[in-house]
């Protein structure tokens, strides 16, 4: 009952514990990092991220911290980016790192599944125009690769359009010499995960520690 007591308008994480799946155990756990992020305020901005160390050497750091900033991520019907968010937002978004629970059915975890690949698709479709276009992809892969110093940045650019044309022979086969392929759309981009294992790539792990340096892991791993 700790977890519970400690934290403020409890029918409301209620609600949430419903709507993420979070136990309110982890719920409680969030709330207190939530709440060491923004050292005791009511909301997160973009610079509260740089105290995660797990962060700070993820080559798609930036990706991670706007996805908490994304409106498409936690409003249905909702595009743009806001400069702050409160625990609710931050626990949505961190829902997404859930994995399923084993009581779920086949339906309600390709649910989580499609949920989790479109968290991902928002990532990568930073202009908010539901297609993850050449550019968009190019500066994905040019950040993955040219991050580890092995490739240089053109190295990097011609593979990220090479993957593009692969991406686009798989998504609507065969093209003409004259046509040009716009993007990934979201139908594509499942198309193209068809059979990924999405869950081990996007996880979180709550480590039970003492108050002062309880926090949470969660893990990113780039497809």
């Amino acid at each position: 009952m700790g977890a519970l007591q400690s934290l403020p308008a409890q029918p409301e994480y209620i609600d949430l514990a419903q709507k993420t799946g979070f136990s309110f155990e982890q719920i409680a756990i969030l709330h207190k990092r939530f709440k060491q992020l923004s050292r005791d305020e009511e909301t997160l901005r973009r610079e509260n991220f740089s105290q995660i160390p797990d962060l700070a050497c993820n080559p798609i750091r930036t990706q991670i911290i706007e996805a908490f900033f994304d409106k498409r991520n936690y409003h249905q019907n909702d595009v743009g980016m806001v400069e702050e968010i409160g625990f609710k937002e931050f626990l949505v978004v961190m829902s997404h790192f859930r994995p399923p629970s084993h009581r779920m059915t086949e339906e309600q975890r390709e649910n989580v599944r499609t949920e989790k690949l479109r968290f991902l698709f928002n990532m990568h479709d930073t202009d908010n125009d539901g297609t993850i276009t050449l550019e968009e992809y190019r500066h994905v892969v040019e950040e993955l690769l040219s991050r580890s110093g092995a490739l240089g940045k053109e190295t990097a650019k011609g593979i990220a359009d090479a993957a593009m044309l692969e991406v686009a022979s798989i998504s609507v086969g065969h093209m003409e010499p004259d046509e040009f392929y716009e993007g990934i759309t979201f139908e594509h981009f499942l198309k193209l995960l068809k059979g990924f294992e999405i869950e081990s790539r996007m996880n979180i792990r709550f480590l039970n520690m003492d108050t002062s340096t309880l926090f949470f892991l969660f893990s990113f791993s780039s497809i």
